[in-house]
């Protein structure tokens, strides 16, 4: 590759962030919070939460809570997507058709998200009000990304599918743009720079796309499928496969600058403070430094840790299959807090000021509050 995707990257995606997106104290508007997927926000969180509410929905959940506007939005397997209000009551429930597993997408006032039908829903945020559907081929397992069309004047909406293909549609209307086939199952969400986007799937591939055609500009072979979504900074990809290799791979020359094996990897890294942090399926969660892929600490829990762990402040808040949710010292791993739900966690948290939020697969919705 001839030019630098991370400087286009940062830079770009600084212009977008400031303008659309809108991650602030009070809002986490999609999985990992921004479009270089990292799963960061700097709001400081309490040392202790108090469970505020409990919302129960009709079947397991998987989906990861958003928040905007003083609106929860998260999905469930009984096929519902649905809007709370901070105190977990319901405004309203869209009725998707089938189960649904990924993250929703917060930009504009309006909701985006897949169902395992396949089917891209658009929503009016305020009242649940379809605006368009959008049907692929396969499920849709991962959340949703947006670029604005390379005349700025639109903006599209870049998903995968398990039919093999990224899809653009157009925001407003749901209009294909164009679709670009891999040659695997897609599960996770692409990140985005407003002119590349940037995905793993069951193909053993990092691709990376230009937006503005939806041609391949350039892959990665990493060996085997990434489940989840890759975590970027600078000119560093980070991200695990199936098979427990965890790794740094350098975008421009595409070679790996350190790997680390563990058990399979299912979530998505966060990244923060020259660290990196990820949880396995080997029920650990690990704490690396960026540079060198030294193990900082890593912390045991009794599960599996299949969600995607959180880095707020100088703290770590992440779900696990032992049915509790963490708090842990980013410096240290020593764990903070804790919390027994009694249900196994998949679902990633929402993290905004003073409030944590996850889904359980006994299909409620929790909502924490600092208690001090």
């Amino acid at each position: 590759m001839k030019f630098n995707i991370l400087s286009i990257f940062v830079i770009v995606l600084t212009f977008i962030g400031g303008e659309t997106y809108g991650q602030n104290s009070n809002c986490w508007p999609s999985f990992r919070a921004n479009q270089e997927l990292t799963g960061y926000t700097p709001v400081s969180i309490g040392n202790s939460f108090k469970l505020q509410w409990s919302f129960k929905t009709e079947d397991a959940i998987k989906s990861s809570p958003v928040v905007c506007y003083n609106q929860i939005f998260i999905g469930s397997n009984d096929g519902f997507l649905y809007s709370l209000s901070m105190d977990g009551k319901l405004i309203w429930k869209f009725n998707a058709g089938n189960s649904i597993e990924a993250p929703p997408l917060i930009l504009d006032n309006t909701i985006y998200f897949g169902t395992l039908q396949g089917d891209l829903f658009a929503l009016e945020a305020k009242t649940g009000k379809l605006k368009w559907k959008y049907q692929t081929d396969g499920q849709i397992s991962g959340s949703s990304g947006w670029i604005y069309s390379p005349d700025k004047k639109e903006k599209w909406i870049i998903v995968g599918s398990y039919d093999f293909f990224l899809h653009c549609v157009n925001a407003r209307t749901g209009e294909l743009i164009w679709k670009f086939e891999a040659d695997n199952y897609i599960n996770g969400a692409p990140a985005t720079d407003g002119e590349i986007a940037i995905f793993g799937g069951c193909d053993g591939f990092l691709h990376m796309i230009n937006v503005a055609d939806g041609k391949e500009k350039d892959k990665i072979d990493v060996g085997t499928y990434i489940a989840s979504s890759a975590a970027i900074k600078v000119d560093v990809a980070f991200y695990g496969n199936y098979d427990g290799g965890f790794y740094a791979t350098d975008l421009k020359s595409k070679k790996t600058l350190w790997e680390y094996k563990a058990g399979p990897f299912l979530g998505s890294p966060a990244l923060a403070d020259g660290k990196v942090v990820i949880g396995s399926q080997d029920k650990n969660v690990y704490c690396f430094d960026q540079q060198s892929g030294k193990v900082v600490w890593s912390f045991k829990t009794q599960r599996k840790i299949d969600g995607s762990v959180v880095i707020a402040g100088e703290k770590v808040v992440f779900g696990s299959g032992d049915g509790r949710i963490y708090v842990l010292n980013l410096k240290t791993g020593e764990k903070i807090w804790s919390y027994e739900l009694g249900a196994a966690l998949s679902s990633s948290p929402a993290v905004i000021n003073g409030m944590i939020i996850i889904g359980g697969e006994d299909g409620v919705v929790y909502g924490f509050s600092t208690s001090n």
